[in-house]
């Protein structure tokens, strides 16, 4: 199955793992897909056969629960497999060859977006967006103070503030070590633009929706002024049910 989740070279071993699909389906070969036990893994077969990653190594989980999700995922291909439609095998992917071996910056891009994060730079007006940013991300914010220990500044504008090393200390010792966890919280915080909404995800403060509606919170009253823009919303629905995927990698694991 390399040829279709086959994954580009880049700086950021995140990033190359997540480079997945090119635009070529194959057929659907096989009859049933399942999870079984593989050592202390969880295995995906497809008719008894092992699934292989970009990478060549064996696509399996830690937990039986996010193994068989995986293998629903497969089952739920059609006469052709896309993966397009295979966002949890992708994030899979992408932890297995990516993040296993150099879980480091992995976690550093993470903090990286600790120092700028989206909830702590709010708008000056209209009254409106100033009221939904408050309703959406205040409860973050004094979540990551009173939980994490992290007491995070907040700016008008796009200006850069500083933030404290204290500060960003407390919340970078939230970022979790395991790395299928790490990947998921990666691919949240890119999909959000927020590491502190992929932590309050991780850690049980936030569903994925409030996760998702805080992330556009801007786009979204943009859109009620302007108008809605179609592609924009159809791009969204892909990188929701990436969010989702991740979401669901941090319940399982």
């Amino acid at each position: 199955m390399r040829e279709l989740f086959e994954n580009a070279a880049a700086e950021n071993p995140m990033e190359a793992a997540r480079r997945a699909a090119r635009p070529i389906l194959r057929k659907r070969f096989y009859e049933h897909a399942s999870a079984v036990a593989d050592g202390p893994l969880y295995a995906v077969r497809l008719d008894d056969k092992p699934v292989r990653t970009p990478a060549g190594r064996l696509l399996a989980a830690p937990t039986r629960a996010l193994a068989e999700a995986l293998a629903a995922e497969w089952e739920a291909q059609r006469e052709m497999i896309d993966p397009a439609k295979m966002p949890l095998t992708r994030l899979a992917n992408s932890i297995i060859d990516g993040v296993s071996e150099r879980p480091a910056p992995v976690a550093e891009e993470v903090a990286r977006y600790l120092a700028s994060d989206l909830v702590c730079y709010r708008a000056g007006s209209p009254r409106g967006l100033v009221e939904r940013q408050t309703r959406h991300w205040d409860p973050i914010v004094e979540w990551a103070r009173d939980v994490l220990g992290a007491r995070l500044l907040l700016a008008e504008g796009v200006v850069h503030v500083t933030q404290p090393e204290t500060a960003l200390a407390a919340a970078g010792a939230a970022i979790p070590s395991d790395p299928w966890r790490l990947g998921a919280l990666h691919s949240v915080t890119t999909l959000t633009g927020s590491a502190l909404l992929a932590l309050a995800l991780a850690q049980g403060r936030i569903t994925a929706e409030e996760a998702w509606a805080a992330a556009h919170v801007d786009e979204d009253w943009n859109m009620e002024q302007w108008g809605r823009d179609e592609l924009a919303l159809e791009r969204r629905a892909y990188r929701y049910a990436e969010l989702r995927a991740a979401a669901a990698v941090l319940q399982a694991s």
